[in-house]
């Protein structure tokens, strides 16, 4: 079992040194081998890694997200659902709003010879606690894209699936409520 008061998280920065790094997933490692410094130097996205013992156990990369219900009409489906939304979220505006600020969870990986550990979760948790303790900028939700094999794992830490329309594909997009942490 991990202890971690021991795990230590840093920003990844151009000039930062990577052993090589296995989740079990080919797209997921080379991100972080082969792309994640060039969405920093870009302003696409940070990255962020946990190690372990001087060992990279994780990683994670934020970017700036929105979530968008864009209907047509009255009579759009995707209205009904909307304002179902709002009101699961308890959000109450005079005039509805058709978007809201979000970050969202480009990559999130651990080393295989990690897994099972809580981790991913602890990772979370983390993510949480950055964006609600400054309160430097309007963020409502957390977003991620999740793939079809890590549903359970975001479900289990309090994410929703946002809408059925995507329900079916390899990766569906989920999202956390910020307003749900004291």
């Amino acid at each position: 079992m991990i202890d971690f008061n021991f795990l230590s998280i840093a920003k990844l920065e151009p000039d930062t040194e990577l052993e090589p790094f296995d989740c079990g997933d080919v797209d997921l490692n080379s991100f972080l081998l082969d792309d994640a410094k060039n969405y920093y130097e870009d302003f696409l996205g940070v990255t962020y890694f946990a190690e372990y013992n001087q060992k990279l156990v994780a990683y994670y990369c934020l970017f700036n997200d929105k979530i968008v219900f864009d209907f047509s009409g009255k009579d759009d489906p995707l209205r009904s659902q909307w304002k179902s939304f709002n009101k699961k979220n308890k959000i109450h505006f005079k005039k509805q709003r058709k978007t809201y600020p979000a970050v969202k969870i480009g990559r999130l990986a651990v080393n295989s010879d990690f897994k099972g550990n809580s981790i991913g979760s602890y990772i979370l948790e983390i993510v949480t606690t950055m964006i609600t303790s400054t309160r430097d900028i309007g963020c409502r939700f957390i977003t991620v894209d999740a793939y079809k094999d890590a549903f359970g794992f975001y479900l289990k830490n309090g994410f929703e699936f946002l809408s059925s329309e995507d329900e079916g594909d390899n990766t569906r997009l989920m999202y956390y409520d910020l307003k749900r942490i004291p």
